[in-house]
C-alpha cells in the first residue's frame, strides 16, 4: 500500500528525475506539464485519457497535457537518454538482462497510426491493436530470484523502443501523413528493429550481460548474427521447425534424446511457487567469428519440457 511516507519518496524521486531532463524543455511551463503528466501516468487514475489526467494534475482542462503531446518541441531520444542513464544508476546490477517483448494497444476505428487488424496478445484474440516493437514497459531485470522491473506508463518505450508501421501504413503516405508518421518511416521486420534499438542499448549506460526474447525475434538469423558478432550471450525463443546447423530441426533433434538427457529444474519462483521443468541442452558446433578469432562463447539448442504435459515443449537457441 502506498502511504504518505510512499507518496512523498515518490515525489522527491520525481523531482530528482526532472531536475535531470528540464533542461530538454525551454520553457518552464512546459517543464511543469511534463512533471504533472508523467506523475498522473503513474497515479491512481482509472482512464489515463486527457481530461482525467489534466482533472488529477489539478488542471481545469488537457489543453496543457495536449500542447504539451501534439504541439511543443522537445526531443523524445534525448529524454529516453536521459532516463536511461538515471535508471542505470539507480537500478542498474552486473549481469542485467535486456528483454525484447513487444505488445498490443488495443483501439477501435482505423486512424490511429499503425492499427492493423492482427492476433493481439494483450486483448487475446484478432483485434485492431496499435503496436509497440519492442514492448512499452521495457524492462531491465536483475538476474535474482525475484527480479525486479522498470514501471513504464501508457506510450512510454523503455528503453528506446519503435512503433512498427505494417505495409498497410508504409505503402500509404497519405494515410501516414494524416496521422503524423514522418516520410522517411519506412517499414521494418522486428528482427529489423530489434538489432536497431539492441545496439542502442548497448551503447547505453545500462548493464547488460544478456540478451532474451521470443520466437519471433529468436528465429531471426541476422538478429542471432549480430548478438555472436558483438560477442553478447543470449537464450532466445525459437519454433520448433527451426533449423540448427548440421542437426536439421530442433524438434527432431531432442526427439532422438535419451531419457537420461532430460534434467529437472526450476526456472524461479512463479506466483504459484517453483515453476519445474524438464530440461535438456546440446552443444552445437562452433562459428568462427568473422576475424578469424575463436569464439568466446558457445552455441547451445536448449529444450524444456513440461513435466505434466510431456508433449508440450518450448526450444530455445542459446549463446
Amino acid at each position: 500500500m502506498i502511504d504518505d511516507r510512499a507518496d512523498t519518496t515518490w515525489d522527491r524521486a520525481l523531482d530528482d528525475l526532472f531536475l535531470r531532463i528540464g533542461h530538454r524543455f525551454a520553457r518552464a511551463d512546459l517543464r511543469r506539464r511534463m512533471r504533472d503528466y508523467v506523475h498522473a501516468l503513474l497515479g491512481p487514475v482509472g482512464r489515463k485519457n486527457g481530461w482525467q489526467l489534466a482533472e488529477y494534475a489539478g488542471h481545469r482542462t488537457p489543453d496543457g497535457l495536449q500542447r504539451l503531446l501534439n504541439g511543443a518541441t522537445w526531443d523524445a531520444d534525448d529524454v529516453r537518454d536521459d532516463l536511461q542513464a538515471y535508471v542505470a544508476e539507480k537500478l542498474g546490477e552486473d549481469g542485467g538482462v535486456l528483454i525484447l517483448d513487444d505488445t498490443g494497444f488495443v483501439k477501435k476505428g482505423t486512424t490511429s497510426a499503425g492499427v492493423h487488424r492482427q492476433y493481439s496478445g494483450t486483448a487475446g484474440r484478432t483485434e485492431i491493436p496499435q503496436r509497440g516493437c519492442p514492448q512499452p514497459d521495457r524492462r531491465l531485470r536483475r538476474l535474482r530470484h525475484h527480479p525486479r522491473q522498470v514501471p513504464g506508463g501508457p506510450r512510454t518505450v523503455f528503453p528506446g523502443g519503435a512503433d512498427p508501421q505494417p505495409k498497410s501504413w508504409t505503402d500509404d503516405r497519405q494515410r501516414c501523413r494524416a496521422a503524423k508518421i514522418p516520410d522517411e518511416r519506412a517499414f521494418a521486420t522486428k528482427g529489423e528493429l530489434a538489432k536497431t534499438m539492441v545496439v542502442r542499448a548497448l551503447a547505453s549506460p545500462l548493464p547488460i550481460a544478456w540478451v532474451t526474447a521470443d520466437s519471433a525475434y529468436g528465429q531471426e538469423w541476422r538478429f542471432r548474427r549480430l548478438l555472436e558478432e558483438i560477442a553478447v550471450g543470449y537464450v532466445l525463443a525459437v519454433p520448433k521447425s527451426q533449423q540448427v546447423p548440421r542437426f536439421g530441426r530442433i524438434d527432431h533433434l531432442f526427439t532422438q534424446a535419451p531419457q537420461e538427457a532430460w534434467e529437472r529444474r526450476s526456472c524461479g519462483d512463479g506466483a504459484k511457487g517453483p515453476r519445474v521443468y524438464h530440461w535438456a541442452a546440446v552443444q552445437l558446433p562452433a562459428i568462427e567469428d568473422l576475424d578469424g578469432d575463436q569464439p568466446t562463447h558457445q552455441r547451445w539448442a536448449l529444450a524444456r519440457r513440461s513435466i505434466s504435459r510431456p508433449d508440450e515443449i518450448a526450444y530455445y537457441l542459446g549463446y
